[in-house]
């Protein structure tokens, strides 16, 4: 018996469950990509969230397409005031959730005010400038928003937050929790697919309904896709296997170089390749020796491989990146030119280093996320680079899910660690704003614990100026600093390469998601 097999037995009740879902014959699929820790969406905030939340919520606006557009999603409108401040969304008439009731503005204020008061995942885009109170309601629709300052990517970081059925999470607190513990494990959504929340397991399965009553409707699609089947493989090899089997419709979206050649030779599947919007870096802890010495972090940006890795181990299906931005944004400051394997700049910055007293003889760890090849190659091209400079480089494997975690203290942090910023709002916020800013120091996202006072105030800046002119400017020397203080390793942009079964079709990639947005699925017949 298949894999895919297996799943489909195991949940044919599906079908029958309480859940809006079509009575005629049903397609399903398997979609091989692996589910998030926590099923809060206010709570994680990390890819695997994304495919949930783009699925079993919905937001104000969302990015489709590639290059993503801001779209109208649950919003109708929204006006602005002159000074930036006040902003109002008016929902679209008739939307409901997944349970039949209907969403309102309340469930807006409720959604935005839940997450500022959690203070985690996404809310770091929204605390700076919002306060829960300066949520509210104007009618049944419409709710206002009024801002301390004007934030520029705030209509940008609307699709970060999902909508949950106000009545529903309230139902479910426990001890002042606002819900959190009950929506780990259960959805509270209007999204267009429904979870069935009997057969999820935690980093192990999630199986999907297609909601035939969402608002957006379905005239789109001819033939939608109703239910789907999201387990998660531990590693990438295992992951094409059971697509080249036909136990799965689609690999995640990090294939490595030998994978995907493995997929282009064999029948009845196929490589999408799509370029995106996502880096890949080897974090450094900048507060961490010798690791706070800027000589060091030169030496060991000068010691990475680029070319070797980029254009060898991945075929030159990457694009190189040199800085804190991907390189199809605007913001990059092109007159950068970042690092190179330079061996013999490598160790005299090395030598300054250990001269200014940097212990750099200790035993070094890069982490690297188990399961995803791309990881632990591009950590060892580091420890072969390190090598010759007579540096102790120890690779060491770990999930996302401890990584993530790890970084809410310098102490915890690891002294370096492999993995990739995605795209979860269009806007240089969302990386190098997030990311090298001292006050998201504490966050996975920030976890280079960089820390520049000049560097603060720029990104600051930007975020209060709404012309994007002068927003380019800050950024440009933002990023010129960042760069030359070597907070980090820039490797590549990505383009996302993923394995797709020939039976599916209408696959519609962004950058947001990485195109795992069931809803424009189908099956061929």
């Amino acid at each position: 018996m298949t894999f895919r097999t297996l799943l489909l037995a195991a949940t044919t009740a599906l079908a029958t469950a309480t859940i809006s879902v079509s009575a005629q014959a049903q397609t399903e699929i398997v979609w091989g990509e692996g589910t998030p820790k926590g099923l809060d969406p206010h709570v994680v905030y990390d890819v695997p969230m994304q495919l949930y939340m783009l699925n079993a919520y919905d937001s104000l606006y969302r990015y489709i397409g590639n290059p993503p557009e801001l779209s109208n999603w649950l919003a109708a409108s929204h006006t602005v005031s002159e000074d930036g401040l006040t902003w109002e969304f008016t929902l679209k008439p008739g939307i409901t959730f997944t349970d039949g009731s209907p969403m309102t503005s309340e469930d807006v204020v409720y959604s935005f005010q839940r997450l500022l008061e959690i203070g985690k995942g996404p809310s770091g885009a929204f605390k700076p400038v919002l306060k829960p109170e300066n949520v509210s309601a104007v009618d049944e629709l419409t709710t206002r928003f009024v801002l301390d300052k004007p934030y520029a990517p705030f209509l940008s970081t609307m699709p970060l937050v999902a909508i949950l059925n106000k009545d529903v999470v309230q139902a479910h607190e426990t001890d002042g929790d606002m819900g959190a513990a009950w929506l780990s494990t259960h959805q509270a959504g209007s999204g267009s697919y429904i979870l069935d929340e009997a057969t999820y397991k935690p980093l192990e399965n999630a199986d999907f309904n297609r909601n035939v009553d969402h608002f957006y409707g379905w005239d789109d699609n001819a033939n939608p896709v109703d239910v789907v089947h999201v387990p998660t493989f531990t590693e990438t090899s295992t992951r094409v296997l059971a697509l080249l089997r036909g136990d799965t419709d689609a690999t995640d979206g990090y294939l490595p170089t030998d994978q995907v050649e493995r997929i282009k030779a064999a029948d009845g599947v196929r490589v999408q390749s799509d370029e995106s919007m996502r880096i890949m870096l080897i974090r450094m802890n900048n507060q961490k020796p010798p690791f706070d010495n800027v000589n060091f972090r030169r030496c060991v940006s000068y010691a990475f491989n680029y070319d070797g890795f980029n254009e060898v181990v991945l075929g030159g299906l990457v694009k190189r990146n040199v800085g804190p931005l991907p390189s199809n944004l605007w913001g990059v400051d092109e007159s950068v030119e970042g690092y190179s394997y330079d061996l013999d700049k490598a160790q005299e910055f090395c030598d300054l280093a250990r001269e200014e007293g940097a212990d750099i003889d200790r035993k070094i760890e890069i982490k690297i996320l188990s399961g995803l090849d791309q990881t632990t190659q591009a950590a060892q091209v580091m420890q072969q680079g390190l090598d010759e400079l007579g540096l102790n480089v120890e690779v060491v494997g770990d999930t996302w899910a401890n990584l993530a975690t790890s970084t809410g203290t310098v102490e915890s942090t690891p002294d370096m660690w492999v993995h990739w910023v995605s795209t979860y709002f269009v806007d240089p916020e969302n990386w190098i704003g997030q990311m090298y800013s001292s006050q998201f120091n504490g966050t996975w996202k920030a976890s280079s614990w960089y820390v520049n006072p000049h560097v603060d105030d720029l990104l600051q800046q930007a975020r209060d100026v709404t012309d994007q002119a002068e927003r380019e400017v800050l950024y440009k020397e933002a990023y010129r600093t960042i760069v030359d203080e070597a907070a980090d390793v820039w490797i590549y942009n990505t383009v996302a390469l993923r394995g797709l079964s020939d039976r599916l079709d209408g696959f519609k990639f962004s950058p947001v998601g990485s195109g795992a947005d069931f809803r424009w699925l189908s099956v061929k017949e």
